[in-house]
């Protein structure tokens, strides 16, 4: 059933103002839009909470994770519920929710305008015990951008963790591949580039001709 609560009507005019002039697409009835660069997608959610109102999280996604639902690898912004209690309480609360969403979508378009600007960006963070994506990440964007030996150092940190769950073990099994190709650029790219078909189709998203790099 169709979610015809004040609080998505109040989310979706201000959106309309905010998110769509910037080029944003609303996903269905929901309360996500998407920023879409055909490779990576900025995601903008209105997070529900338990009673009504709305929070906002902002972040990037890299479409080669080649996954059926919309997720957060990089997160922009992550702001608490603002609750609703009336229509005019809440209008000016959802305007203000709106604005930091274009605000954060058009901040991360200027950090990865390019793969380039991606890869240095995931190559340089700092490794985290228990952030399993963050080396298969810098992983592919280092083979992708002329460093298989970054690369290779990546996945290796991948297939060192202790697969606790079948993801694990998938994703081991993906980085593993990866790692043997990580200095054949035109393998990873058509690697890389039918993972991100894929997504793109299990997301029902346009097709786009991609040029990753």
């Amino acid at each position: 059933m169709a979610d015809r609560s004040p609080v998505l009507r109040i989310i979706t005019s201000a959106a309309r103002e905010s998110l769509k002039p910037l080029g944003l697409t609303r996903r269905g009835r929901s309360r996500l839009w998407i920023d879409d660069h055909g490779w990576w997608l900025g995601v903008a959610e209105f997070t529900p909470s338990r009673i009504a109102g709305s929070g906002l999280h902002v972040g990037a996604m890299w479409l080669w994770h080649d996954v059926d639902h919309l997720a957060f690898h990089v997160d922009a912004v992550r702001v608490g519920s603002e609750l609703f209690r009336t229509p005019h309480q809440f209008t000016p609360l959802a305007l203000e929710l709106n604005r930091q969403a274009a605000a954060h979508v058009t901040a991360l378009r200027e950090r990865f305008p390019a793969l380039p600007d991606v890869a240095r960006y995931l190559m340089s963070r700092p490794v985290r015990p228990g952030y399993f994506w963050d080396s298969f990440d810098a992983g592919i964007a280092a083979a992708l951008v002329g460093v298989p030996d970054t690369a290779r150092d990546h996945f290796e940190r991948v297939l060192r963790e202790d697969p606790l769950a079948p993801w694990m073990v998938q994703a081991q099994e993906k980085a593993s591949e990866l790692h043997a190709i990580a200095a054949d650029h035109d393998a990873m790219t058509a690697w890389v580039t039918q993972a991100v078909d894929s997504c793109r189709n299990k997301l029902n998203l346009d097709p786009v001709p991609l040029a990753i790099i």
